[in-house]
């Protein structure tokens, strides 16, 4: 860890699941001596009795930012990624040292939206909202160590479509241009929301784009070990500029 000045890691979970998706990175972090903040959004895990906003959400994410006593690495997967871009890339640049958006290289507007929300829709009208599909699922591409993590909060059903619906009111695009921090793309080999990942790289300026092999959407949990040494990239880059930062400003006391 850099001097006196350490990092602080806040995790922002994605639809449907919770806080309980980090807990290989929660462990893995702190293991390290870093200070970790998983938070529950408006309508999943803990908060499953409240309603779901853009504001509430977005007040969830400053709150946990400000909270902090160090430099904050944000980390953002799907959903709670394309909340974190619309932050990071508020009018107002929030005190965010670095971001690591996982799986949101996607616009959430049009006929993808659209289709996902009707696949959304149809799961929920299921008897058991497709959670023996869900499980199904899991099971055939999570390892045992994280395969219980995504549901363990609960699946937060009764706000996925309002969540969905809401996220067509974020100007990405432009926020994508207002990101000036170390900024890090990473995704599954096999995700479907890969689609503009390029675009999302081109409009912010020194942005990487981390490719995890043999992954899908869910690449935190499918592949933990490969995460988390994306974690630790971007947390020793934040590092090593604080540092250099450090010694620039005794150098010129």
């Amino acid at each position: 860890m850099n001097g006196g000045t350490a990092i602080e890691v806040v995790l922002v979970h994605g639809i449907r699941t919770s806080a309980t998706m980090w807990r290989a990175q929660v462990e893995y972090l702190e293991g390290l001596g870093y200070r970790v903040t998983a938070v529950d959004l408006p309508g999943h895990g803990t908060r499953m009795t409240e309603t779901f906003t853009l504001s509430g959400a977005l007040e969830t994410i400053d709150t946990a930012v400000r909270d902090a006593t160090g430099p904050v690495l944000l980390v953002g997967h799907s959903m709670g990624g394309l909340l974190c871009t619309a932050y990071v890339g508020g009018e107002t640049a929030p005190p965010v040292a670095g971001f690591v958006a996982a799986s949101c290289t996607a616009f959430p507007r049009g006929a993808a939206l659209a289709t996902y929300r009707a696949l959304a829709g149809t799961f929920n009208s299921l008897p058991d909202k497709g959670m023996w599909l869900t499980k199904q699922m899991l099971a055939a591409t999570l390892p045992d160590e994280t395969r219980a993590d995504f549901g363990a909060g609960g699946y937060a059903l009764a706000a996925q479509d309002t969540a969905l619906r809401s996220l067509a009111a974020l100007d990405l695009r432009t926020a994508l241009t207002r990101i000036m921090v170390p900024t890090w793309f990473v995704n599954g080999q096999y995700d479907q929301l890969r689609v503009s990942e390029k675009v999302f790289v081109k409009l912010v300026p020194g942005s990487e784009l981390i490719v995890v092999p043999r992954a899908t959407h869910l690449v935190s949990a499918m592949r933990p070990a490969a995460f988390n040494a994306a974690l630790r990239l971007a947390i020793a880059t934040l590092e090593r500029d604080l540092a250099a930062t450090d010694v620039a400003a005794e150098s010129s006391a």
